[in-house]
């Protein structure tokens, strides 16, 4: 049965083998890219022109919200030592 790549969390193509059931790291895998267990022939790293996703508008909300809450305390601090 054929290899191939199964996308991890982060996105990036992960060697991976069916007829073994595992995943590989890219320093096993052989010179020829073939499981170091069956042989079989495992897909290669995707193309460079992936692009990760764009970070979710709700995360800056938090980063906005985490920045006005530190200024905020720090304005409290500096005016309770006057």
């Amino acid at each position: 049965m054929a290899a191939e790549g199964r996308e991890g969390p982060s996105l990036s193509v992960v060697p991976w083998c069916e007829s073994c059931d595992s995943y590989f790291t890219p320093t096993s895998v052989d010179a020829d890219g073939a499981c170091p267990t069956c042989g079989d022939r495992l897909e290669s790293a995707p193309d460079a022109d992936h692009t990760p996703p764009k970070t979710p508008w709700h995360f800056w909300v938090g980063v906005v919200a985490a920045g006005g809450y530190l200024i905020w305390r720090a304005f409290e601090g500096v005016f309770l030592l006057f």
